[in-house]
């Protein structure tokens, strides 16, 4: 009975919230382990679970040496089932109702420099496609899944903007630079000599590899990885992603514009970079101030 319960909630979050696969693959695994764990104790029906089998499964969590942010999320998976439980009346109860969230110290999201990105664009082996994942990564501040899906027709040359879907299945159009531009025009003509050396006609998906398959999230986590390597840095795809917020909230743009930009829901998302240009001025003060 709890498997066709999670059925049907992974199907409602696919269909009708529209969460990406990714997103929801992660729900199934966090509700699959508590509904495991229950199935342990005895419990095989929904309504059986109680108050104190959830606080039992958080202290095995943290027993285990679950990071705090993954047992707030696993919290914030079950809060979320039993909410859809009750609202389509399979039970009445709702035993995570008075549960508490953990809330979780704020960090700041590590930025690269804008000497780190310049850095990065000025090495002449960087390849095309390479050039083009960092400019929009960077210059337009996209997440990598939307790199990577980001189809031939989702692109404007000549207006210059990309037309990506973000979390939830929402729509957002983001400028690109002239710097951008011509990496795009030069990667095109790039992808198309990829598109003949392997026989494909046609290819709705703009980044491809040598061998005309589609390019995926962990290519771009290599190759990002290794050029973080060249500045000594750890670096991410997403460290990209909070450069392009924090440079443009430190050269005077509006933060609900930012908001825009990163397709965030809440502007206090998008706050949390304005803690960073502080901490930054902070740090430029107090190292102007001791010379």
């Amino acid at each position: 009975m709890n498997i066709d319960f999670l059925s049907q909630y992974l199907n409602f979050l696919l269909v009708e919230k529209g969460l990406s696969q990714n997103t929801v693959e992660a729900y199934k695994n966090d509700l699959s382990n508590f509904l495991d764990f229950c199935k342990n104790r005895g419990i095989l029906v929904i309504n059986k679970i109680e108050r104190s089998d959830i606080n039992s499964y958080i202290l095995e969590l943290r027993n285990l040496h679950y990071s705090p942010s993954s047992v707030v999320r696993k919290i914030a998976s079950i809060r979320g089932f039993f909410k859809w439980i009750c609202a389509n009346d399979f039970s009445s109860k709702n035993p995570t109702q008075t549960l508490e969230r953990p809330k979780l110290p704020k960090r700041l999201p590590k930025v690269m420099t804008v000497e780190d990105l310049n850095f990065i664009l000025l090495n002449e082996n960087l390849d095309k496609q390479e050039r083009l994942i960092v400019e929009l990564l960077y210059g337009c501040g996209l997440r990598v899944s939307e790199l990577v899906d980001l189809k031939v027709s989702n692109v404007d040359v000549k207006s210059k903007f990309v037309q990506c879907i973000g979390k939830g299945s929402k729509e957002r159009v983001v400028p690109f630079g002239t710097k951008a531009k011509d990496a795009m025009e030069k990667y095109l003509k790039f992808r198309q000599t990829i598109l003949l050396k392997n026989n494909i006609s046609d290819y709705k998906y703009l980044f491809i590899r040598q061998d005309g398959k589609r390019l995926t999230r962990q290519d771009v986590y290599n190759f990002i990885r290794k050029q973080g390597k060249r500045i000594h840095k750890h670096v991410t795809p997403h460290t990209l992603r909070h450069s392009f917020a924090t440079h443009l909230l430190e050269n005077g743009a509006d933060l609900r514009v930012v908001q825009e930009l990163l397709g965030h829901s809440d502007v206090s998302t998008t706050q949390l970079y304005t803690h960073i240009t502080k901490k930054r001025l902070k740090e430029v003060y107090f190292s102007i101030n001791k010379s």
